[in-house]
């Protein structure tokens, strides 16, 4: 095992036993990809637990709130028809498509935002908040949001597996928990079969 990495990066700790950080040019697509699906990890583990806990969206949870698009009146974001309501699949994936690749063509390029910018942390305009102003509290920041964001992405895949096993969302297992711990947990509902798709 040879060591790499020195601590010079958000999140790095010297340990890299599978040899990641081996070749500069694929260790620099690593962390990037790692740092992107972080940030979509902690807006997606958000995402899972606002509608089942809000009553106005009938609290569905995270896998069956996309199917109420199909419904007869649509889907209403936060249940709330003034804001956003979605009738049309095709419309949300269309929005999500151009969306998304505006969105992520001005992080790479920079946009009419600036030019060179760091396409992981851009600053500047993207920074209107001014976070990154001192460089010590930017560089704390950057290890808080990648730790966060390991631990979003280990959230997203628990909900996965909690929703396959038990057929309910985060929340109402949370709940189902906290009434009655020892009888509700991980070890006594990993062998559940309650789940059945298209219920």
């Amino acid at each position: 095992y040879q060591r790499r990495v020195h601590g010079e990066f958000p999140g790095d700790y010297g340990w890299d036993t599978a040899g990641l950080s081996a070749d500069p040019e694929t260790f620099a697509a690593y962390r990037e990809t790692e740092l992107i699906h972080a940030r979509f990890a902690m807006l997606g583990a958000h995402g899972c637990v606002v509608p089942e806990l809000l009553d106005a969206t009938g609290n569905v949870p995270w896998f069956k709130a996309g199917a109420l698009i199909f419904s007869e009146g649509g889907l209403d974001y936060l249940g709330n028809s003034s804001l956003i309501h979605a009738q049309s699949i095709l419309a949300v994936l269309g929005c999500q498509v151009v969306l998304m690749g505006l969105i992520e063509s001005y992080r790479v390029s920079g946009g009419p935002l600036g030019e060179g910018l760091d396409t992981l942390y851009p600053g500047e305009k993207f920074d209107p908040l001014g976070l990154a102003d001192d460089p010590d509290t930017f560089a704390e920041l950057k290890v808080k949001e990648i730790k966060n964001g390991r631990l979003a992405m280990f959230a997203m895949f628990g909900f996965y597996v909690q929703a396959i096993v038990t057929g309910e969302g985060p929340v109402a297992n949370w709940r189902a928990h906290i009434a009655d711990p020892s009888g509700v947990n991980g070890f006594t509902e990993v062998f559940a079969t309650r789940f059945v798709p298209g219920n």
